[in-house]
């Protein structure tokens, strides 16, 4: 019940905070966007010396921001962007994963949509969310009143519209699910031209979180970026150039090209609607690049996922024409990082805050105004769970589990990875020489820091986030396998294919009463037998799937009193396990559950061939 009085009191204090400041003059506060693109690194922009790639309108944005040249984010996206919506560590936020049950924010917790909406802006947020989705996860539960997004870690997750492909997708707008026309990127950055449109009208303040789902694969681009862009390749010079290498990369930086013209027409709106210099715009990315390795990597070691700078030094540039900033169109020294934008914009827009607030980042306020430099004596600390990718169950003690040692400590040009290896990016920019042994007076101080960082977050860094169900705020709850705890199911293809694998869903009941639970193996809206083959494709026909032998489904709920029919078998419950024919596109099963935590189990038997769980569980309170 910690999590209902937590949600409570933090939504008592913003509406006692939101109405303490409604009489406020608001409207010549800052406009603010954030614009954050998905697997982009730090070598994916012309500015930044990309052998290929051409990005005009995003050099442009660079020359007229401040830029931070040692900039960093969480390795992985979804604990970027909890870091980036609550200016707090992954660690203490809660999200620490992509998936695998591990990537919810902490439902306690403000987000910069709570910030700026009780401040009196306009709030929306228009691509990728992949902070749980599932309230109370979800963004029209943590402060932004107009949504067009889907869930997970990509188009063509298990969480989101079966078929979804980048093109005529469809998306949940504001709670419900609604079919776009035209390609991703464009209908996100379309939304929110609109949403900023519908503000200028109120004569309100908005704060708009443009969150791109390119350039992650899979690698759908449209044809005249393709066609661009293969130009460019064939005209470029670069160590590694291969036809191998061409068709991936291309479709790859394609997406990119996308991004840079919705940003020149962004600009050329903002423009249009004289807001350009009244408004602050945020560029940067989730995680390291994809392909950066492959052809250029702008003189790093790694990749996204890895703890080398490669992995998580990634580009930020803020602008305001009418900020007064120092420095613009230079690249500013000093370690910076995703935790630091909020508080940034909190004290740029002069916004009220309530007093539970606290962030882990700083305000670069007086750097953007070239008033203070960032300290040399910083050090970041960054930690998150690692995939379990080859667990087929959940394992208590295994790769989700997030250690003290699993952590990167950056302190001025030092690099201490995971308490073994350390780096000296002046002499050795590419990570190659570990020089652990020869300066451990540097490690003893990083590993000290390390060690009060640890001590912060270490009670409950490993504790999972439940989802609610049974709430009138989302009734029925739509259940995937990519909120397994544990356990990652994360991709259409992997339930195409039927991987064997199996975990189950954290959950809190909000009330108590009678609740139909119906397993699936394919969502509804792909209308396919749980024992048959799905025959709903994607553009290019690769989603479909394969018929696998099903012939019983089960359901186990840990937490709560049932009755065993069988003491050979006391997984076997009395109505709890039912025959699956081949007709059959869902079982149900209605149970009395009682408010409070319990952990749906769910199988799907095939006999001789082993089990699998249920990819898909929608549970309605009745």
């Amino acid at each position: 019940m910690k999590n209902y009085l937590l949600i409570s009191i933090t939504g008592l204090l913003l509406q006692v905070f939101n109405l303490a400041h409604a009489g406020e003059v608001i409207n010549d506060r800052p406009n603010v966007i954030v614009i954050m693109t998905d697997d982009q690194g730090y070598p994916e922009l012309s500015i930044h010396g990309n052998p290929i790639l051409k990005t005009p309108h995003l050099d442009k944005l660079a020359e007229a921001s401040v830029r931070f040249g040692e900039f960093h984010a969480a390795p992985m996206c979804a604990p970027t962007r909890g870091q980036l919506l609550t200016g707090m560590d992954a660690a203490a936020n809660g999200l620490v994963n992509v998936s695998s049950g591990r990537a919810f924010l902490k439902p306690e917790l403000p987000t910069m949509g709570d910030l700026f909406r009780t401040n009196g802006y306009s709030t929306g947020v228009f691509g990728k969310w992949h902070l749980g989705a599932n309230y109370p996860y979800r963004p029209q539960d943590r402060g932004f009143e107009e949504s067009v997004w889907f869930s997970s870690s990509h188009i063509g997750s298990v969480s989101d519209y079966w078929g979804n492909d980048y093109f005529d997708d469809t998306y949940w707008h504001n709670g419900k699910h609604e079919k776009f026309s035209g390609y991703c990127t464009d209908i996100f950055f379309g939304k929110a031209k609109e949403f900023i449109e519908n503000s200028l009208e109120t004569n309100k303040p908005f704060l708009a979180y443009i969150s791109t789902n390119t350039p992650h694969g899979p690698f759908n681009a449209k044809e005249e970026d393709i066609k661009a862009l293969e130009e460019l390749y064939d005209n470029a010079t670069f160590p590694g150039k291969n036809e191998q290498l061409k068709s991936r990369l291309v479709r790859y930086l394609a997406m990119i090209r996308n991004i840079d013209t919705n940003v020149g027409s962004l600009f050329d709106f903002l423009d249009d609607n004289g807001i350009t210099d009244n408004t602050i715009v945020v560029f940067l990315t989730d995680n390291g690049s994809i392909m950066g390795i492959r052809y250029f990597n702008a003189g790093m070691r790694g990749m996204k996922t890895e703890l080398w700078d490669g992995g998580h030094r990634v580009p930020c540039f803020i602008s305001w024409p009418n900020g007064n900033f120092k420095n613009i169109g230079n690249e500013v020294s000093g370690l910076s990082q995703v935790q630091d934008i909020l508080p940034t914009l909190v004290e740029l827009c002069g916004l009220k805050k309530p007093t539970p607030v606290s962030f882990d980042g700083m305000s670069l306020v007086p750097v953007l105004k070239g008033e203070e430099q960032i300290s040399e004596d910083r050090m970041l600390i960054m930690n998150y769970s690692r995939m379990p990718g080859f667990i087929n169950y959940p394992a208590p003690h295994g790769q989700t589990v997030v250690r003290k040692e699993g952590a990167a400590v950056l302190w001025k040009r030092w690099r201490l990875l995971e308490s073994r290896e350390l780096y000296n990016l002046d002499v050795d920019p590419l990570q190659k020489e570990n020089v652990y042994e020869q300066n451990l007076q540097v490690v003893r101080k990083m590993e000290d820091q390390l060690d009060i960082w640890w001590d912060r977050v270490k009670d409950d860094v490993n504790e999972p986030q439940k989802i609610i169900i049974g709430s009138d705020n989302e009734n029925p709850s739509i259940l995937t396998a990519c909120d397994w705890l544990d356990v990652f199911i994360d991709q259409q293809p992997q339930v195409s294919r039927g991987v064997q694998k199996n975990s189950y869903w954290c959950l809190d009941v909000a009330q108590e009463g009678e609740y139909e639970i119906e397993l699936r193996r394919w969502p509804k809206e792909a209308d396919s037998p749980i024992a048959g083959p799905c025959k709903m494709t994607d553009r290019n026909g690769e989603i479909g799937g394969t018929a696998l032998p099903i012939v019983s489904a089960s359901i186990y709920i840990g937490g709560m009193e049932l009755r065993s029919i069988s003491e050979k078998n006391p997984y076997r419950f009395e109505g709890l396990t039912k025959e699956v024919t081949p007709e059959d596109k869902a079982i149900t099963f209605d149970v009395h559950l009682k408010p409070g935590p319990i952990y749906l189990h769910t199988f799907f038997d095939m006999e001789s061939q082993g089990m699998i769980g249920a990819y898909y569980a929608y549970v309605t309170r009745k």
